[in-house]
This record gives C-alpha cells, structure tokens and sequence, in this order.
C-alpha cells in the first residue's frame, strides 16, 4: 500500500483536499452511500489488478468543503518515469471505472475532477465511465480529452425474476432456455475458486475458436489472449472476491460444455467471463441456461442491476445479450495524451491485422 499523500487544489467548485491512494475506509462508505456503485468500482476490483498485473494503487479522494466526497478509482504502473507512465481508470480489459460519489455530482465537481486529471503529469490519463451518469461526464469533459465510445449491456431486474422472465427475457432466449432444460445438463456452482481451472480449460478451447473465426494465428491468438487474461487471474479474483465471485459450470455426460463467472456487489451482478466448448455447449443451449440461472439468483440476492458487459454494436453478442432483457447504454472512456502514443500504437495494430486479414468477431 502507498502512503497516502495529501494537497489541496483550487476548483471552479472550490477548495478541495486530495488524497492518493483513497484511503480505503472512506472507499467503502462512500461507495456504500452511491447507488450506482459498481463491482468494478470497488477496492476489492482495484486490489484484483494489482494482484495480476504490474499496477499501483493511484486511486484520488476528493473532498470538498460542502462536506460531499468523490473518489476516483485510478491505477498506475509505478515503476515507470511519472512521464512516460499512464494513469487509468480502468486499463484496457477491465471495464468500468469512474467516479464514486457519496451524493450528486453537480457539472462544477464533475469538471473540478477533469481539470485536476488534466494537470497530472502522467504521459497518458484515461477514466472509463458508468453508463447511468456519463451524461454529466460528456458535458463536463473539456476540449483536450478525447471520447472513445463504448456500449455497456445491463439488465434491470426491477420486480424480480418472473417479472425479467416475462417481459425481460425475448421469446428466442425463453426457448433456448426451456431446451436447455431438457437437454439433461447438470449445473455446478462453485464459490470457493474450485472450479477456476475447469473454466480455464474451456477459455483454452475459446481461444481456438475465436482464433478460427477472426483469421488469426492460433500462437498470436493464445500470446494475446493470455496476456489479457493470464492464467492465475480468475483465482486471483475468486480469492478477493470470495462468496462473491460464482463460477458457474454446465457439464454434459461428465463433460464440461460452458462456464460463466458472475461477480456481486451491493445491488450489482456482474456476468464478467464466459467460455465454452461450442461443439458440446451450444446444441444444447448450456450458456443460456447459465444466465439464466445466474440472472435469477441476483433476482433472489436483491440485486437491481445484472451487468452483462460491452458488446459491439451491432454484433451477435449483442443480439445475444439483448435476449435476457439487457438494454444498450453509453459507457464512454475520456482520455488525454502528452504524446500520441496511442494513435501509433492503433496505426500498428491495423497494419498487422490487414497482413493477417484479421476479421474482428
């Protein structure tokens, strides 16, 4: 753990006291006072990153002489010279980040958080925002940070399950459901971290179909996918996570067929992983089954929300989610660079798939 800096910065909305990294305590009553507040905007998600990846704990707590509290959940890899380090909330692949607030943020707060992110002498500073308020954030975000455009798919679980059943879930996904029913599946869930390497083993067999579908290298396809997803992460997470972190598993005659991990906080589920063996799974509907299962012990949990994460507009994922009832919502990333390191970089990865004739899924 850092040791926790403070300073005072002035702002269009006053004088407010910073202080880095958030002391945690504060972390976890101000996001148990925020009803948006997400898994992925809690301590335990941040502690998750620095478990399986070179980051540090750069998280900001803003108070402000109103008595109101913001912090923003924030990373940095630490070894780096502050100039050539990026300062993000969250990296790639780890979703949504963003303020946590302990009431409402006002447009005067909201660009007081920008223009201090603007000051930071980091090479590069990208926050990642929540669907509900990124309104507010867009209004708020000023000229030298750049939008990068996500879409975040979320059920509302408003009424509970035979409420999402019925009106929530399309009839497509309601019949993949009640075949799955019948294909005599059995489900496991494990919420021990048990079952992480049988979910291991299927993410393996996704990887050669994703490899297959997108024209790509099956060695290049493993390097990435490994490297956005080690091995030793799904463990990492189950262990901070605990009794939160469910890992679901469908077997068929004794073979795994697919697997999702389901994560909870508060009034928040998150879907965050899945994987399958296509050839067994998808004939008898087994990840359909799984979410459905998953989506009804939120119900039963007293979540609000199942958070089914970012899909391409457009795509099947997308039609696939928008089966249970997910609605499509802006969850856009905002960031800033002192050099463009990130436009090389994507010039790079263009280049590379047009020489593989890369097709993305």
């Amino acid at each position: 753990m850092n040791t926790p800096a403070e300073l005072l910065i002035d702002t269009g909305a006053g004088p407010a006291h910073v202080t880095t990294p958030a002391p945690r305590g504060t972390w976890w009553e101000v996001a148990a006072r925020d009803p948006g507040n997400c898994v992925t905007q809690t301590p335990t998600w941040l502690d998750c990153l620095c478990d399986t990846g070179a980051y540090r704990d750069a998280s900001r707590l803003y108070r402000f002489d109103d008595g109101s509290l913001i912090v923003l959940p924030l990373v940095n890899r630490g070894r780096r010279p502050r100039r050539l380090d990026a300062e993000e909330s969250w990296p790639a692949g780890w979703g949504v980040g963003g303020p946590v607030a302990s009431g409402r943020v006002g447009p005067e707060k909201a660009r007081a958080l920008f223009d201090d992110l603007a000051r930071r002498p980091a090479l590069r500073v990208g926050v990642r925002f929540r669907p509900w308020d990124a309104e507010l954030w867009q209004r708020a975000a000023p000229g030298i940070f750049r939008l990068e455009s996500h879409m975040t798919q979320v059920v509302d679980l408003y009424g509970g399950f035979g409420a999402v059943w019925q009106n929530g879930f399309h009839k497509r996904a309601r019949r993949d459901v009640r075949h799955a029913e019948k294909a005599h599946l059995d489900v496991e869930v494990d919420r021990t971290g048990r079952l992480a390497p049988v979910f291991q083993q299927l993410y393996d067999q996704s990887i050669e179909r994703w490899a297959s579908q997108q024209h790509e290298p099956l060695a290049l396809a493993r390097w990435r996918r490994r490297r956005e997803f080690p091995r030793e992460r799904l463990a990492a997470v189950a262990a901070r996570f605990g009794e939160s972190c469910a890992i679901w598993v469908a077997w068929r005659d004794g073979e795994p067929a697919a697997s999702i991990v389901v994560l909870r906080h508060g009034s928040h589920a998150k879907f965050w992983r899945a994987a399958m063996n296509r050839d067994v799974a998808h004939p008898a509907g087994a990840g359909s089954l799984l979410n459905r299962l998953a989506i009804e012990e939120a119900c039963e949990q007293g979540c609000r929300y199942y958070d089914m994460g970012e899909s391409a507009p457009g795509s099947s994922l997308e039609h696939y989610k928008a089966g249970f009832g997910a609605v499509s919502g802006s969850s856009p990333r905002y960031w800033r660079e002192r050099l463009p390191v990130s436009t090389v970089e994507r010039g790079l990865r263009t280049a590379v798939k047009r020489v593989l004739r890369f097709q993305d899924a």
